[in-house]
């Protein structure tokens, strides 16, 4: 029997418990804001529910972990974040020719306007050019209810199907009907079937020629979902897609305008009911969030059904090409169709303005990463060059060591690229412990290959701390909580080649900066590993360190504390001082030339 309840979900959390109902054994992934919370969820109900659930050390092995299950007979998942899907492309491709056995579902999640994330990129221009279905949710509820289509799809047509949950998807909280957790496959077993399973050309050709034959099959299968659907009411009409499609039916609502509504949830399109609607409208405004992709399907529908509509969106301008859509733009952008008037966005108090001060992104107070970045530049010299990565650690932006930002674990070859660039200064290459297993290891091993000349830091929190503090594989623990080996990154350095390879504690700064010297004058590839907990995580097991205050008869009134850039350390008057959101972490103590920063007794 199958109990339903109804609950107040955060958009993962209805996935996640989606991902349950189905019955998946094995679900694999890389925290990434937005999706992390998925993994986070699962993993302590692992045990109980009898599924494999791991935090994968990139996306490429979480996809290929998920793949191995399918291709078992048991049902699987893959989460992670738009740019992830990047790194995982290569199996994700070759997979649509080779086909799933148990349903898998790839979790991509976007992230327009980049709220976590250095691109805007849109997934569903990953699943059109694998030639698998696309299902793209407006709310939580569609969400976890996608989840168990998903896998009835990709059962059914032998392919794998996406899931694209936006964030606002996947980080809004909604009323969620959910059921009871499904049943695992009983005995699962991988079958040898080389010309299925084996991606020689001999065998691709075939495959490819298959997966072209489903097409139409797919088309068909998805033009029959719930989440396509038109509504007509007039000769003007909007086709919107995902959450876009919410904010479109509120605006229409609001404005009382009598619009036809198309709404687009399901990828590949279904072209006959587009071109239907096309057929008996004059004028329609396309709006979706990312890229124009609806709107492209909709101009060539057009030509074929109706040349004369008025197609109006991105590429018109009538809709923002980049950002997050919110409901205001979407109503003006209906409204501004129509010829209504449009309505200003609120305005915060000119006075108000002038007294708040900026809040830039920041380093926590007494995070380690900011004392190394100081140990870093005493020892290298604001002119040497500092190629940053992915992750909290780029917050220190602002202190002079972050030169470059482009993908997760390219600080080493960008680094490695400067140098062979003909850059003779001092090249100082940052990522975190977590992106350094992620995908800096074989950077590292280019750079040891072709005698690079350059210092790596590695910034060792032992966390993954910008996505919310998940265990890897340098922590000794699993995502469920299970002790593993805890790998030494100084070990795997040395094998990797680098000459010189030392840890230090970025609270010692004397220390540091002398580690940092030693590294700057080596004469080959030097390896830095600055090891100090993640302050937060620290806090949360119990440590606590003893507080710090300014004696203010001994301040003299430099800033150089202030400029240190702690958000625990203040300028009153003519004097720093110490708020409570000090760490104890004594840094500033060693930097103050009056020594007028002490412990609190």
């Amino acid at each position: 029997m199958v109990f339903i309840l109804r609950e107040y979900l955060l958009g993962n959390i209805a996935i996640a418990k989606g991902i349950l109902e189905a019955g998946a054994g094995v679900v694999s992934g890389y925290p990434g804001t937005p999706s992390s919370e998925i993994v986070d969820f699962l993993a302590p109900l692992a045990k109980e529910h009898g599924i494999h659930v791991e935090w994968s050390v990139n996306e490429k092995v979480a996809m290929e972990v998920a793949i191995g299950a399918s291709w078992t007979g048991t049902r699987s998942v893959v989460t992670m974040k738009h740019v992830g899907l990047n790194v995982a492309a290569d199996p994700f491709m070759t997979l649509a020719y080779l086909g799933v056995g148990g349903g898998m579902v790839v979790i991509s999640a976007d992230d327009p306007y980049c709220h976590s994330s250095q691109n805007e990129q849109d997934s569903r221009r990953y699943a059109s050019f694998a030639r698998v279905p696309c299902l793209d949710p407006a709310d939580p509820q569609e969400a976890r209810d996608m989840i168990l289509r998903a896998f009835a799809l990709s059962e059914e047509f032998g392919v794998p199907v996406m899931l694209r949950p936006t964030t606002r998807v996947s980080h809004a909280r909604a009323d969620v009907e959910v059921g009871s957790p499904g049943k695992r496959m009983d005995k699962p077993s991988f079958e040898k079937n080389p010309a299925k399973r084996v991606a020689l050309p001999v065998h691709a050709r075939p495959l490819h020629v298959e997966l072209l034959d489903k097409q139409t099959g797919i088309e068909a299968a998805l033009a029959e979902e719930p989440w396509n659907r038109f509504e007509m009411k007039s000769e003007v009409g909007v086709i919107a897609s995902g959450i876009a499609g919410l904010y479109a039916e509120e605006a229409i609502a609001e404005l009382e305008a009598d619009i036809s509504l198309l709404r687009i949830g399901a990828y590949p399109m279904p072209r006959k009911m587009v071109g239907d609607f096309l057929e008996r409208v004059e004028k329609v405004l396309v709006i979706e969030e990312m890229d124009p992709v609806v709107e492209e399907f909709a101009e060539m529908v057009a030509k074929e059904r109706n040349p004369k509509v008025e197609i109006l969106g991105k590429r018109s301008g009538a809709v923002p090409s980049v950002g997050e859509l919110d409901p205001l733009t979407v109503r003006n952008a209906i409204a501004g169709m129509i010829d209504l008037p449009r309505r200003a966005a609120p305005k915060m108090n000119r006075e108000v303005l002038s007294i708040l001060p900026p809040r830039p992104p920041a380093l926590c107070p007494g995070c380690s990463h900011r004392a190394t970045y100081y140990a870093m530049r005493k020892a290298f010299g604001k002119d040497a060059v500092f190629p940053n990565d992915i992750g909290c650690y780029t917050m220190g932006v602002g202190m002079g060591t972050v030169d470059t930002c482009l993908c997760m674990g390219a600080s080493i070859t960008v680094g490695t690229g400067i140098r062979f660039g003909g850059e003779e200064k001092g090249i100082c290459a940052v990522l975190g412990d977590s992106t350094f297993l992620h995908s800096g290891l074989t950077g590292l091993l280019n750079a040891a290959y072709n005698d690079a000349r350059m210092t790596v830091t590695i910034l060792d929190n032992s966390i993954t701390a910008m996505t919310g503090h998940q265990p890897h594989p340098g922590t000794g623990c699993t995502a469920c909580g299970e002790t593993s080996p805890a790998l030494s990154l100084e070990d795997i350095c040395r094998s990797l080649g680098a000459g010189f390879v030392e840890t230090t504690d970025p609270y010692d700064l004397e220390s540091a900066i002398d580690a940092f010297e030693r590294a700057r004058d080596h004469p080959g590839l030097s390896v830095v590993v600055a090891k100090q907990a993640c302050v937060i995580s620290a806090i949360r097991s119990g440590v606590r360190r003893p507080r710090l205050k300014v004696d203010e008869e001994k301040c003299g009134g430099c800033k150089i504390c202030v400029k240190f850039g702690c958000p625990a350390i203040e300028f009153d008057g003519e004097v720093a001082k110490i708020n409570a959101l000090c760490s104890g972490c004594g840094v500033c103590a060693q930097i103050c030339p009056q020594k007028a920063i002490e412990v609190v007794k």
